[in-house]
């Protein structure tokens, strides 16, 4: 009996190891490993994209930005390399979404504020009112952390531009007041400039989604 053991032992070891290859396989099957879109301008609706990116297909990241925090520091796509973040439009004087948002911002700092990979950036669409000393007032107001925060203003052209040519999260409205009218958006950013999310930052439900795919965006990095 032992050499009947003995003889057949490496095919046992064998059949062991691809019985767990197998096992290993299906249940990634059954559970596959969440992946995230790329989002590129032709997937989103057409009245959030600026009409020279609509028919933007593949390739499309964030482009490059120069523009003044709440510190009056220049705040430019160097600071967030090798960083995921999350991006909104907003202005400090709104009366309607923008608290909401921002009270759900806050939040998403303060879980994510030992977690240094990723941050958050908030443009004005209103920076003719919004100075510097305006965001620093509301930035004090709403406790952000400038190390992990950028609430930012400058030339009005091309804030307008980075909502609708980057990260497709403004309407345009011509002949309008203000001429763009933010959405609720939280737009998710990965380390390649890439748009990976779009979540309604006035709505909890999807602040817990975005949270659960910042980890997901981990694990691809």
């Amino acid at each position: 009996m032992l050499k009947f053991f003995a003889k057949y032992k490496f095919f046992g070891i064998v059949l062991l190891v691809l019985s767990a290859i197998i096992i290993t396989v299906m249940y990634q099957a059954l559970d596959p490993k969440k992946v995230l879109p790329v989002y590129q301008p032709d997937d989103v609706t057409a009245e959030l994209v600026d009409s020279t990116v609509q028919h933007v297909r593949k390739y499309h990241t964030i482009a490059n930005f120069s523009l003044t925090n709440q510190n009056g520091k220049t705040v430019t796509q160097h600071n967030y390399d090798d960083k995921i973040y999350v991006a909104d439009f907003f202005f400090t004087t709104c009366q309607t979404i923008c608290p909401i948002m921002t009270d759900h911002m806050v939040e998403i700092q303060e879980k994510l504020k030992n977690d240094s990979e990723v941050l958050l950036l908030s443009h004005s669409v209103t920076p003719e009112i919004d100075s510097v000393a305006q965001l620093k007032k509301y930035a004090v107001e709403k406790g952000v952390d400038d190390d992990k925060w950028n609430l930012v203003t400058g030339d009005k052209k091309a804030i307008y531009e980075l909502a609708r040519k980057s990260y497709l999260a403004a309407k345009d409205v011509p002949f309008s007041q203000y001429d763009l009218i933010h959405t609720e958006n939280f737009v998710l950013v990965d380390k390649k400039k890439r748009i990976r999310g779009f979540y309604d930052g006035t709505n909890p439900e999807d602040i817990t989604r975005l949270l659960e795919d910042i980890e997901v965006l981990k694990t691809e990095e």
